[in-house]
């Protein structure tokens, strides 16, 4: 059976990532390692800047994002073993 935990892991990271966008910030980080949120918003586009926090938070919070904080950004990094393991489809 199924470890309950990964479940609803795999279910967090299939969520995030159903949503277009959230799905289009994955795929820049696979290819372009540790962006600050502005300069996603600039390879992204046509994305407010409280959205694209949001969405990155939701990422984040599936763990699919890794951060680090250099003085007032904060930078941004696909998990490129986790997203390998659920959602390979991603670093294509």
């Amino acid at each position: 059976m199924e470890d309950n935990s990964k479940l609803q892991q795999a279910i967090k990271i299939y969520k995030a990532l159903g949503e277009p966008t959230r799905l289009k910030i994955a795929r820049l980080l696979a290819n372009e390692a540790n962006l600050c949120c502005s300069d996603i918003g600039i390879k992204l586009e046509s994305i407010a800047g409280s959205t694209l926090s949001h969405h990155l938070k939701q990422l984040t919070d599936c763990r699919l994002l890794s951060t680090y904080k250099e003085g007032t950004y904060i930078y941004y990094s696909l998990d490129r073993e986790l997203i390998g393991k659920y959602a390979p489809y991603v670093m294509k």
